[in-house]
């Protein structure tokens, strides 16, 4: 799977609210903020079924009610395709 330029990946996330490129512009970031804990875990078990399904995973930590998430194509070396749909999938698993 080809990487994405940087040009590319800002028009993409434009879509996405809240994702922005990495300072080493080799993946794609966010932090989502939820009412409590529950809620983060309900989103990361969404996210990780979506993740499994489309074979991509991410890279992420959660304390308390925060998720940080970095998504990024190892193989390919930068961000791809998937990791725009991964965030979409994310985005629609935290009800956005």
């Amino acid at each position: 799977m080809a990487t994405l330029g940087q040009d590319q990946v800002r028009s993409e996330l434009s879509s996405l609210p809240g994702w922005r490129l990495s300072a080493d512009g080799l993946a794609i970031e966010k932090q989502f903020v939820f009412r409590n804990f529950r809620a983060a875990f309900a989103f990361m078990t969404a996210s990780a079924l979506a993740a499994e399904r489309m074979d991509h995973h991410p890279e992420w930590s959660n304390v308390y009610r925060k998720v940080d998430i970095r998504l990024t194509t190892h193989s390919a070396g930068g961000v791809t395709e998937l990791d725009l749909k991964l965030a979409a999938a994310m985005e629609e698993a935290a009800g956005g």
